[in-house]
């Protein structure tokens, strides 16, 4: 059997340190499928996964809240390249449709509705917060002018919508994919509509207290 072709940072690193990447890599693969499935798990259970020594775990990453940091943290960075693609379009309405089927097919925010609230962020991921507020009201603006999206929509939405994609688990991982998609095309048809939506949209604050340590 072939073997996998490592991307070419990787072969480009001295030995050790290749390793160290693809044991980065493993480790957070690892840590995304153990702790989207059980928050508290230990961090033992991400080694296991990874099929790594726990010591070469806490060398990359002294404690389980560092990990799940990285771990969103990235996910975070993923959210922002795939919102970055989507305003390549030239239609507004594309714009939107476009990243909203990007983000939920990279599941990012899984991330967010399993481990909001486990760890405790930190200053270092203030740029991509930012970034990620600017994309979002560019994404907003072009959708509005393409006169498509319902007037009392506001970029907290987009969240809700994300947020009810990522919440759709059964145990076939291809069809948690299409019942996603198809209530990803529901929820996008009502952006659409006509109709009046009851009460505001969600308050900064209402999204931000779930990152309270609990």
């Amino acid at each position: 059997m072939p073997k996998t072709a490592e991307p070419a940072a990787q072969r480009a690193l001295p030995g050790r340190k290749a390793q160290a990447a693809r044991n980065d890599e493993l480790i957070l693969a690892a840590a995304r499928d153990v702790f989207l499935a059980e928050p508290k798990a230990p961090i033992s259970a991400v080694a296991e996964r990874a099929g790594v020594g726990i010591s070469a775990l806490y060398r990359r990453y002294p404690s389980k809240e560092q990990l799940l940091r990285t771990l969103c943290y990235d996910g975070l960075r993923r959210y922002n390249t795939e919102a970055e693609a989507a305003l390549e379009n030239s239609d507004g309405w594309a714009v939107l449709v476009d990243f909203l089927h990007r983000v939920v097919e990279a599941d990012v925010h899984s991330l967010v509705v399993h481990l909001a609230g486990t760890f405790t962020p930190d200053e270092s991921i203030l740029p991509e917060v930012r970034r990620s507020a600017e994309l979002n009201a560019e994404i907003l603006r072009r959708a509005r002018e393409s006169g498509r999206l319902r007037p009392e929509i506001d970029v907290a939405d987009f969240g809700l919508i994300l947020e009810s994609c990522a919440a759709i688990t059964v145990p076939d991982a291809d069809r948690t994919r299409q019942l996603r998609l198809r209530v990803l095309t529901l929820l996008i048809d009502g952006l659409a509509a006509t109709t009046g939506l009851p009460g505001p949209p969600p308050t900064p604050g209402e999204f931000a207290h779930r990152w309270q340590p609990r």
